[in-house]
């Protein structure tokens, strides 16, 4: 009995690298799994079911149930059809995990308008579509009256949170995916759905130039710090219902470190009471700016 045992899971992007991970740790807990995933290259190119096929196959190869799902999920058709595809299979769905994404990274000056659309497309709508066509079936469930203990878990990134040099596309769509969390966390718990975000941090394709000074597995026996395999942990108890009452929230993993993240809320304040004169305003922001604590830098700030 593992703690996902019986539980219906859809992880996104689950071909390579972190969604990978999820899906073969899902399984590893008793959850039979929808492994989607386009099966693109790293910056979105080409299309492949074989990275689903691959994952299903070392799913059932190692006693679990799995089917593949190659359908793009920022489309209409790809989220309905991947919602679909777990409650034709398996007659239901219980945990949702969108985790596909892919990059184009440039500075600011350079990007051009499609490498913005392609990734704000991938990330963002390919978060929200699954989301909305798995919200319809868990209220129309809630409806008939059928208990819902479902999960959804979101991954964000720090650069979401703090901005990352060099990917304004990126750091835009993943702050969205947190702000698109509050808002279904918000919603969706009438029909018993709880939202939870992460940023992780590990060795993926999309990271491997962050962290290319660490691609080199370790030594035999020694702990890989920057494997996918660690942040896979925490995703599977926020995706089960040992994770009763915890939504909303947004949790960095990397390596052996989990953290809450803390969001925006007010600081330091002062109220005149009525309008101020633009060099009031000056006098009182810095005042307020003295007073309050200072901001982590983007990635890649110098």
């Amino acid at each position: 009995m593992g703690i996902a045992d019986g539980r219906v899971v859809i992880v996104t992007g689950a071909g390579r690298g972190l969604g990978r991970a999820h899906a073969l740790a899902f399984a590893a807990e008793g959850a039979r799994v929808v492994v989607n995933d386009l099966g693109v290259t790293a910056d979105g190119a080409g299309a492949s079911s074989g990275p689903a096929e691959e994952v299903v196959a070392a799913i059932r190869k190692s006693g679990g149930d799995a089917v593949a799902h190659a359908g793009d999920v920022a489309t209409t058709h790809g989220a309905a059809t991947l919602i679909a595809a777990a409650v034709d299979t398996y007659g239901r769905l219980d945990t949702l995990v969108n985790n596909a994404g892919f990059l184009r990274d440039r500075m600011l000056v350079n990007l051009d308008e499609d490498d913005w659309d392609a990734v704000v497309r991938v990330h963002l709508k390919g978060h929200f579509l699954p989301l909305k066509h798995a919200a319809q079936w868990w209220r129309a469930g809630a409806r008939a009256g059928r208990r819902t203990r479902a999960r959804v878990v979101n991954t964000s990134s720090g650069a979401g949170l703090l901005g990352s040099v060099g990917q304004g596309n990126y750091s835009a769509a993943k702050a969205g995916i947190v702000g698109l969390t509050l808002v279904a966390a918000a919603e969706m718990g009438r029909y018993g759905v709880q939202v939870n975000a992460l940023a992780p941090a590990a060795r993926t394709r999309m990271t491997q130039e962050t962290f290319a000074d660490r691609m080199t597995a370790p030594a035999a026996g020694a702990f890989d710090a920057m494997a996918p395999e660690n942040v896979s942990p925490l995703v599977v108890w926020l995706g089960s219902t040992a994770s009763d009452g915890v939504t909303g929230r947004v949790f960095e993993a990397a390596a052996g470190r989990i953290t809450v993240m803390e969001g925006w809320r007010p600081g330091p304040t002062i109220d005149k009471g009525s309008q101020w004169t633009p060099a009031e305003a000056g006098r009182a922001a810095t005042e307020l700016l003295a007073r309050a604590e200072p901001p982590q830098g983007a990635y890649g700030a110098r």
